[in-house]
């Protein structure tokens, strides 16, 4: 019997991801979504190590009226502690739990915690999809690298150089996985390589003033091929 997901991520805006669970909840759990005590919402900019354990705490605790309880997390972030604090509850939800965490990217997933849920698509959403950015950047070639390097490296105005921050630590985030999967898959040494590189650069990522193309150029050159 093919066993129930009970944790899953969906990468939507907020609110259009959290439709995507209610709807989920209704047709999957038939459960009624209209002011329902055993379905709990919580909206965050930055989940919190804090804000982690009480969810966990939430989760925990029994349905008010019926058998199943769902919490949803809905984050514009999440630090890397949060989700390590969330590893437990996800890999082992308690009994009649169901927990779904809204990021409006999942290049910043853990790898530890992605391989602990399964990716709900946002509701209305074509199976057909784009690849992530960080899928595209490895599939992609040396010259469409360096293209994409330079996009990412020269915004217009500090706005526009901060969302492209954000872009190029997604496809950061997005490499890590993809190394990770491939390392537990058949322990591939040159991925187990790769990670041990991005955990240098990571320390050196977030901050403004970082040699961020440098930081890519460096994962490109490094990156193994076939990782996809």
């Amino acid at each position: 019997m093919k066993r129930q997901h009970h944790a899953f991520v969906i990468e939507a805006e907020e609110e259009k991801g959290i439709a995507t669970v209610l709807a989920w909840v209704k047709e999957n759990l038939g459960m009624d979504v209209k002011a329902n005590p055993d379905i709990v919402t919580r909206r965050y900019g930055l989940l919190s190590v804090e804000d982690a354990r009480q969810v966990a705490d939430l989760a925990a605790g029994a349905p008010f009226v019926g058998e199943h309880k769902v919490v949803i997390i809905a984050a514009s972030r999440a630090y890397h502690e949060a989700q390590n604090a969330l590893l437990k509850v996800f890999e082992e939800p308690p009994k009649g739990a169901y927990l779904f965490l809204v990021l409006p990217s999942l290049g910043g997933l853990l790898p530890t915690l992605r391989s602990r849920v399964q990716v709900l698509e946002q509701e209305g959403r074509s199976s057909k999809q784009e690849l992530n950015p960080a899928e595209a950047f490895l599939k992609a070639s040396k010259e469409k690298r360096s293209a994409l390097i330079k996009k990412l490296t020269s915004g217009k105005d500090e706005e526009e150089r901060r969302e492209l921050r954000d872009e190029a630590v997604a496809i950061v985030n997005g490499i890590e996985a993809t190394a990770y999967a491939a390392m537990k898959k058949d322990k591939n040494k040159a991925a187990a390589e790769l990670l041990s590189d991005i955990a240098t650069l990571r320390g050196y990522l977030y901050d403004r003033s970082a040699p961020l193309r440098m930081i890519l150029e460096h994962l490109s050159l490094v990156t193994p091929k076939g990782l996809v």
